[in-house]
């Protein structure tokens, strides 16, 4: 009797075949499976990640390089700069070259790794803009105590803490995800090693990984999350306070950036992460992983600098240094 779903079945008999011919690796199948795409798409991704590359470097250069920019705001910025880099370098170069491979492999360790750094720095991301949260806060409602507050030993400690948090996490759910088993399908509806497409094709029981998984995201994300909700809450109720109105725009305009950034950033991962397995969509969750792993990176330099003369200030002067 022929089957009524012919080319479902072919998806499926060539998922096992690939399976069986390299069991210790899985297939990504991309942002899109379309092959009259994949040039087109390597040449949109591979501009952005080079314009994340130069701005996040020239931010970097510029804050290490005008010694006014040597206060713990420019300090976490800088931080947030580098983890951005290393962020997109776990995920893009690998998907660059599958978009011009035919095969799209990745072996087993590889897909652990990459799932590894790619929380690793994207935690260490989360910590830092809760680490910036602070700075303002400190900034806008206790400045006369500042620099004992945020001294350049307290500063390093909160960044070597956000790494260590972010690193232990990781390593928490890769050694969860390592014992898991996969028996048929090895393609990843997905272009990187991301933790609910893998969980997707496991035959193991899930359940109890889901929780686990869930339950130590949300201490992980919601933590920093809730010291931005908190640090914000009190510079509002402060600034308020302040009786001019220029006096007002002037505290929240030092905020604009930070606020724009922690709005991209949470968005798209609280619709990705913050949902159970069932509700799982390929193409939505595509889309906002591509928000927050490459747009947003991409975009931290231009609303860091386009409206902070204290940045414009640093890059003309790494300018005129180079050209000098």
């Amino acid at each position: 009797m022929a089957s009524p779903h012919p080319v479902r079945d072919e998806v499926k008999d060539m998922e096992i075949q690939n399976y069986s011919s390299s069991t210790s690796g899985f297939i990504l199948l991309g942002v899109s499976s379309n092959p009259q795409l994949q040039k087109p798409l390597f040449a949109v991704f591979l501009t952005m990640y080079l314009v994340t590359l130069v701005g996040n470097a020239l931010i970097i250069l510029a804050i290490h390089s005008d010694s006014r920019l040597h206060t713990p705001m420019y300090f976490f910025l800088s931080s947030l700069s580098f983890m951005d880099i290393c962020f997109t370098t776990v995920i893009v170069p690998k998907m660059l070259v599958n978009l011009l491979s035919d095969t799209k492999s990745i072996s087993y360790v590889g897909c652990l790794v990459q799932m590894y750094f790619f929380m690793a720095f994207g935690n260490t991301d989360s910590y830092l803009l809760a680490s910036m949260a602070i700075d303002r806060l400190v900034a806008i409602c206790n400045p006369f105590h500042y620099d004992m507050v945020m001294s350049p030993r307290r500063c390093l400690l909160m960044l070597l803490g956000s790494c260590t948090i972010s690193h232990l996490h990781s390593l928490l759910r890769v050694v969860l995800m390592s014992h898991l088993s996969f028996c048929a399908s090895h393609v990843i509806k997905h272009f990187f090693c991301d933790t609910q497409p893998v969980l997707k094709l496991s035959c193991s029981d899930t359940s109890s990984s889901q929780i686990v998984v869930m339950t130590e995201t949300l201490a992980v994300i919601v933590t920093p999350f809730l010291c931005i909700l908190f640090s914000y809450l009190r510079i509002i109720i402060t600034v308020l306070k302040i009786p001019s109105a220029a006096g007002k725009w002037k505290a929240f305009s030092t905020c604009g950036s930070h606020l724009s950034v922690v709005v991209l950033f949470y968005g798209s991962i609280s619709y990705v992460y913050f949902r159970p397995l069932s509700m799982y969509s390929v193409v939505k969750d595509r889309v906002a992983t591509v928000m927050y792993t490459i747009v947003t990176p991409m975009l931290n330099p231009f609303i860091y600098s386009l409206r902070n003369k204290d940045m414009k200030r640093g890059l003309r002067k790494l300018r005129d240094r180079i050209h000098s």
